[in-house]
């Protein structure tokens, strides 16, 4: 006997015709008919060269070409969807090759926001990238240069502030944006480098000491308020200020403080084509206030360094312009520096570093980078880099921030 074979469109009609029974399972509540998810999958592959003998000291970011020759620093398996009428949700799985060329892999993101709330109110549920100044949210396949901003990488470790938590947002009425929100997240984990993560040792040198979630206070506190407002019709400015605070693992009771503040502006022709010409200025200034108790050499149990307050700071300005359409060329410099302590540390000395650049976009899902970078570690050398990149994306992909 032929088995019937109801298309899903038929069967959505014969849902909505009333006589018609169906069981159980057949019954079961439908999604909303907004509901949908996208799959995608974006890759970048590097290659290049770099006086520096020992790359993974002068890029430090869990994304940067650390290699000689060729590397594969970031591929991310994308998934964002309706979860239903309240919620959205999203997650990325992430590969990579490190500078062995073994393969790494890693959930970054999966969380959910409210899509519903009253009163110009949104929450963030689960593990994600902190909404500290501009670039730190932002993934790979979306930064402007090859590789993240020195301070960054300084202050909020290799792979940048996430965590897991929980981020409450409030868009305040007002004529023009403006955003005020506060996020509360764990303070230990592998992303969480200036606070309680295993690898601040870099930081201040001790061996890190357990601390237990006893109180609010042990917690990962990060608000962030941002506004903008058109200077003209072609002209848009953008400033923000955030923070983050926390407990620190170098004793029992010590903290960090790190505050920021940002800018962006944006100029596009009245009678641009694509969104070209263009030109866009950002800029970020950050400074950390790290206590760090008196502690154990991690080196040399018998040696005891003093208790002090280490001061960082340091910033970036990137400009692009848009040429033509598909083509941007930029430029960015970074600085940042250090107090001296009893722990000298190359990763908290003085730096300079200006890289240019010229990307080509064929499509929007493929793009050619060219970079340059002038390295100066001062008292310790001055590097030449050269890169190139290439992204190729496969499916969906949401929009870039503004």
């Amino acid at each position: 006997m032929m088995k019937a074979f109801i298309a899903p469109a038929t069967l959505v009609a014969a849902l909505a015709l009333p006589g018609i029974v169906l069981d159980a399972q057949e019954s079961a509540p439908a999604r909303p008919a907004g509901a949908y998810m996208n799959v995608g999958f974006v890759a970048l592959t590097n290659a290049g060269w770099s006086t520096a003998p020992n790359l993974a000291a002068i890029l430090q970011g869990d994304h940067d070409p650390k290699v000689r020759g060729f590397t594969i620093p970031n591929t991310e398996l994308t998934l964002d969807g309706a979860v239903d009428p309240y919620f959205k949700g999203f997650g990325n799985i992430v590969f990579k090759l490190d500078e062995n060329g073994e393969t790494g892999v890693e959930l970054e993101e999966a969380f959910v926001i409210t899509t519903a709330m009253p009163a110009n109110l949104q929450v963030k549920l689960g593990q994600f990238f902190t909404e500290f100044g501009r670039q730190n949210p932002l993934h790979p396949h979306s930064w402007a240069f090859v590789d993240q901003p020195v301070i960054l990488s300084r202050l909020f470790g290799p792979e940048g502030l996430r965590s897991q938590g929980v981020r409450l947002s409030w868009l305040v009425p007002t004529p023009w944006y403006s955003e005020a929100m506060v996020t509360v997240a764990n303070s230990t984990n592998g992303t969480t480098f200036s606070f309680r993560s295993e690898e601040s040792s870099e930081i201040h040198g001790g061996v890190p000491v357990e601390r237990a979630v006893l109180e609010a206070g042990d917690m990962l506190v990060v608000p962030r308020v941002a506004t903008s407002f058109d200077l003209t019709s072609g002209q848009t400015l953008l400033l923000g200020a955030s923070g983050a605070f926390g407990p620190n693992n170098s004793g029992p009771a010590a903290r960090t403080m790190i505050y920021g503040i940002d800018g962006f502006w944006k100029w596009k022709s009245a009678t641009a084509q694509q969104g070209f010409p263009f030109m866009s200025l950002q800029a970020e200034a950050l400074l950390r206030r790290y206590e760090a108790a008196a502690r154990t050499d991690v080196g040399d149990s018998t040696v005891t360094l003093p208790a002090g307050t280490f001061g960082d700071r340091g910033g970036y300005a990137q400009l692009l312009w848009g040429i033509r359409p598909r083509i941007v060329a930029g430029v960015r410099a970074d600085v940042a520096n250090g107090d001296v302590t009893a722990f000298a540390s190359d990763f908290r000395g003085d730096r300079l570093r200006v890289s240019p650049n010229l990307t080509w976009y064929p499509t929007e899902f493929s793009k050619l980078r060219f970079q340059y970078n002038y390295d100066n570690r001062k008292t310790i050398r001055r590097d030449h880099s050269f890169w190139v990149q290439f992204e190729f994306l496969l499916g969906a992909h949401a929009a870039h921030k503004f």
